[in-house]
């Protein structure tokens, strides 16, 4: 019968009814559920396998700190694995599946590893896999790939949209227990901007899952009213479903907002989830607390579940899979569970106590000083066997076992800092250390209150300290009698017997393990961590560490505080790569710039490649012309023979200017620039301060406080953004400010013999371009086609006759019609970026596959343009001995012996009588091309000590292919050695 265990009361919509599928298996449910709840209160325990040994598993908890019931929803491309059954809203419609299994849930094959669990024990891995050496590719990795992993990826293109956003307040709090409400309360009262952020799809926390009273209101009930005044006021913003995942710097936090994961699917353009970045002036940390488990042999059977869990399952959704429980408890919290089961009808078959003075209510039967040993039933709970006071052994017929070993505060973003948290006896746990993120503090269970009273007091009081802070006075809001007994533990991490006893129930972590891990020499906790995997699990060891350091402790005779504890770093909780990553995907996964010739190009047939963010022009094939190579050939011989057009736009381009922009350039650039007089350009080199190239370009004095620099087409963003943190970090006196006009200005290279002709045509005639006015490296502010402001700078990339002509980038698309239409009578020719590559190589230029992050000026040829009579960023790195030796790689040319042959960038240059092997390997090709003017195949590369070696004859080895070619050793400058057509 459908809802079979479903009982009175709860906070679940009962008027309606929700259809979904587990395992193929049609059940129902009503809104409020979660899959968790839902499946229970259908009778469902079992829920999941674990990851290593395969073993049986149901719901540990009732939260996001679930480590066993992990399911795969819905099916083709929104199919999500690895989604905690117990956070997972439900909705009508829902398909869950269980994973991790091969067969049934209930009849996993891969069962049979827990057979061999005297051979999987902790660490293992790092013994087996060591030998034979041999089977490492052919057994182990295929073994381990196989089986590594718990749910499954649809492998197809995830349809829905992720976004992210950006918040700011005077206060995010973080929680929405009682200390989040009453500290939200106090500050939107106050008329601050305040962010309530709650992972929970309602709000209120535990009140939810409580019997408790607050006032003359129930807990639930005061929680929602808190919650419906909180959304009226216009400064406060609610976010449920919304989890903050990590404390970053300057009071930065990172959270996730689930905007529709509870729905079949997201509305049209709408968000499925949404990252925010939320920079609050001061935090308060109010997540509660996380029950954690007892260890006892075969603690980890499906109805085996936290005390404050069930009682969440039976309070908040009325769900109870079976109507025989038993307690095992080592606090006054576990008689609290067996307190509401009773009152639900549920009959509780005893509280195992492990404290000799337990209390004796009445209702129930107690066993004072007794401990549960172990437990039956794989596939379900039947019995658990307890041990008693008098050392007798009694069984228990139970279907249901809530575990309450104490709690532990939630701590987490308080260690995102590298915060540690420190030890508090009176809870047995650990609470947030006096080291904090910046702006944040505690209240509530996380810092240790664990009282409902006292949450709201502190949470109240703490509001008004961080607003305090801020200049804004507050006053705590009025808070409801409630609850305010006192927190009475001893503490019992785990149950000493024979058999594996679980602390990590998601990784398999057994106490044997821990102990075998001391055995080993692995006592730190950090060790402790990797050689167990112990709080490696998607709940990141929020129910298992305690345990695993009561263990330690024991094994080294030390306390807990002294073995220590480690910290935790974000995410909180998983968080899909996709919530990063944003509308950062498909054709959004960048932005795409284009030139402002794209459209005018498009209508020629241009074919475009993709440079950077950049769509640019490869070539322009003309009617006739079937192989990409006949138009690249076309567009360099015409360029050479007369004149061709480039759009070079994409060039990073940033003004630089002040008093003081010269000395800051001189620090920038390796080769000297104070001296460079106005109307000049200079070709610049930039190191990293490691000594090796960062990037190449020129600079343009175009008044005494006034530089244009260009940069590469890739490099723009991360030269503007060294140039920037040097400007504010490094020399922040200097009087220079810096900007980048990247997209500001439309450049055009306008190269060849015709060059000076063609520009002729287009500038106004009072600017003199003749070679005497204007000679080669000459730069200055002219006007064109009648008035319209633009830079001219003579400067080639080409090796020939050559300028950039630049005008605001409105006119961009207007000026390139009007240079092809003054260049007609010279046959001018619009040319891309794979005959901008050809003459560039041809003229020994180096580019991107020189200028790879490893190559030095040294190696480029560049070596004496790092200047030694001034400083400036890496020129002393520069000079490493391991940077400067005589066999050091310097970029020259090649050529094939044979001019029919071609040969590959990529290819490594070895001895014609060497073996091509590593050892002999004397450097590698960078560029290649074919180049028109020459008629075969060049090449531009990295050769040992390669300026001493011209007419040397090598291998070209490509071992990728197969393949070598003979090659020659020249210069790097193919055509016009001497420079005569740049100064023409």
């Amino acid at each position: 019968m459908s809802q079979s265990h479903r009982i009175e009361g709860g906070l679940i919509d009962r008027t309606r009814r929700l259809d979904f599928r587990f395992d193929g298996k049609s059940y129902q449910g009503h809104p409020g559920d979660t899959l968790a709840s839902a499946l229970m209160a259908n009778g469902v325990r079992l829920m999941g396998r674990s990851f290593k040994y395969h073993r049986p598993r149901g719901p540990l908890t009732a939260g996001s700190e679930e480590p066993n019931a992990l399911v795969e929803l819905r099916r083709g491309a929104r199919q999500e694995p690895n989604t905690r059954a117990t956070v997972a809203e439900l909705y009508d419609g829902l398909d869950a599946r269980s994973q991790n299994r091969i067969g049934a849930l209930s009849f996993d094959l891969l069962a049979v590893n827990d057979l061999m669990s005297p051979f999987l024990a902790a660490g293992f891995y790092y013994k087996t896999f060591m030998w034979p050496k041999a089977f490492w590719e052919k057994l182990y990795e295929p073994m381990i790939r196989r089986a590594a992993g718990l749910g499954s990826l649809s492998r197809e293109t995830d349809p829905d949209l992720y976004d992210k956003g950006f918040l700011h307040c005077d206060l995010l709090v973080i929680g929405g227990g009682p200390a989040g409400l009453a500290a939200a309360l106090t500050a939107g009262r106050a008329g601050a901007d305040v962010i309530l952020a709650d992972e929970d799809f309602l709000i209120g926390g535990r009140l939810n899952a409580e019997t408790l009273t607050l006032g003359d209101a129930s807990g639930a009930d005061w929680a929602k009213a808190s919650a419906a005044e909180l959304a009226s006021l216009p400064n406060v913003r609610l976010m449920p479903r919304t989890t903050v995942i990590g404390a970053f710097d300057h009071g930065i936090y990172g959270a996730l907002e689930r905007n529709a994961d509870h729905l079949p699917a997201p509305a049209a353009g709408k968000p499925r989830q949404t990252l925010w970045r939320i920079y609050a002036k001061r935090s308060l940390l109010c997540a509660g607390a996380t029950e954690r488990p007892i260890a006892f042999r075969n603690n980890d059977r499906p109805g085996i579940l936290m005390g404050a869990a069930l009682r969440s399952y039976a309070n908040r959704w009325a769900a109870v899979p079976a109507q025989e429980v038993a307690i095992f408890t080592n606090n006054d919290d576990g008689h609290r569970t067996a307190a509401d089961l009773l009152a639900k009808g549920v009959r509780v078959a005893a509280v195992i106590d492990s404290r000799s003075d337990a209390p004796k209510p009445g209702g129930y039967e107690v066993l004072a000083g007794a401990v549960v040993t172990d437990a039956a039933g794989r596939l379900g709970l039947k019995s658990v066997t307890v041990k008693l006071a008098s050392g007798e052994t009694k069984v228990i017929p139970c279907q249901l076992l809530g575990v309450s070993g104490g709690w532990n505060p939630n701590v987490h973003l308080t260690c995102h800092q590298r915060g540690r948290p420190v030890w508090d006896a009176s809870l047995s746990s650990f609470v947030p250390g006096g080291v904090l993120p910046p702006g944040l503090s505690v209240a509530g269970a996380a810092q240790g209150q664990m009282s409902t009273a006292a949450c709201l007091r502190s949470g109240a009081e703490a509001a008004v300290a961080a607003l305090s802070d801020l200049g804004v006075t507050a006053h705590p809001a009025d808070l409801p009698e409630a609850e305010d007994a006192p927190y009475r533990i001893t503490p019992l991490y785990h149950v000493p017997g024979k058999g594996r006893a679980w602390l990590d129930q998601q990784n398999d972590v057994t106490v044997k393990d821990v102990k075998l891990a001391h055995q080993e020499g692995y006592v730190s906790v950090e060790h402790l961590k990797r050689y167990t995997t112990l709080g490696m699990a998607t709940d990141q060891g929020k129910t298992a560490n305690l345990g695993g350091l009561a263990v330690m402790a024991e094994m080294t005779g030390k306390s807990i505080p002294e073995t220590g504890t480690t910290i935790f770093r974000p995410p909180y909780t998983p968080v899909p790569i996709a919530a990063f990553a944003g509308r950062s995907a498909g054709k959004d996964f960048r932005p795409t710039r284009l030139t402002p010739s794209h459209h005018w190009a498009a209508r020629q047939g241009a074919v475009f490649v993709e440079v950077g963010m950049w769509m640019r022009a490869q070539w322009f094939p003309r009617p006739g012309e079937t192989q990409w190579r006949q138009s690249v050939d076309r567009e360099v011989l015409a360029t050479r023979k007369s004149v061709g057009i480039c759009d070079v736009t994409t060039l990073g381009k940033i003004d630089v200017q002040g008093s003081e922009a010269a000395e800051f350039l001189n620090r920038i650039y390796a080769n000297a620039f104070a001296k460079l007089p106005v109307g000049k350009v200079r070709y610049g080199l930039m190191l990293r301060e490691d000594g090796m190239v960062m990037d190449d370009g020129t600079a343009a004095r175009l008044a005494e406080d006034h530089f244009v620099m260009t940069t590469t087409t890739a490099n723009a963003v991360g030269v503007y953004r060294h140039m920037e943190f040097c400007r504010q970090c490094l020399w922040p006196d200097l009087d220079v400010q810096i900007i980048s006009t990247t997209e500001a200005w439309a450049q055009y290279s306008v190269a060849g013999p015709n060059a000076r002709k063609l520009l002729q045509k287009i500038v106004d005639p009072e600017h003199d371009l003749s070679n005497e006015a204007f000679p080669y490296m000459g730069c200055a502010e002219i006007t064109v086609c009648g008035g319209l402001r633009a830079r001219l700078f003579r400067i080639s990339f080409s090796g020939e006759l050559a300028y950039e002509i630049a005008v605001p980038t409105r006119y961009g698309d207007a000026l390139m019609q009007r240079l092809v239409k003054a260049g007609a009578e010279f046959d001018a020719v619009v040319y891309g970026t794979e005959a901008l590559g050809v003459m560039r190589i041809e003229k020994g230029h180096a580019a991107g596959n020189e200028l790879n992050g490893t190559s030095t000026a040294l190696n480029l040829g560049m070596g004496g343009m790092v200047s030694k009579k001034k400083d400036s960023i890496g020129s002393t790195l520069s000079e490493r001995e391991g940077l400067n030796r005589e066999d050091a790689l310097v970029l020259v040319g090649f050529r094939p012996v044979n001019p029919a042959e071609s040969f590959t960038a990529g290819s490594h240059f070895i001895a014609r009588e060497a073996e091509a092997n590593a050892t002999n390997d004397q450097g590698y090709m960078t560029s290649v091309c074919f180049s028109p003017s020459l008629g075969h195949s060049i090449g531009l590369g990295f050769l040992k000590n390669g300026a001493a070696r011209k007419g040397e004859v090598l291998r070209a080895v490509n071992p990728v292919q197969d393949a070598e070619t003979l090659v020659e050793v020249v210069s790097p400058h193919f055509i016009d050695p001497e420079g005569e057509r740049v100064r023409a």
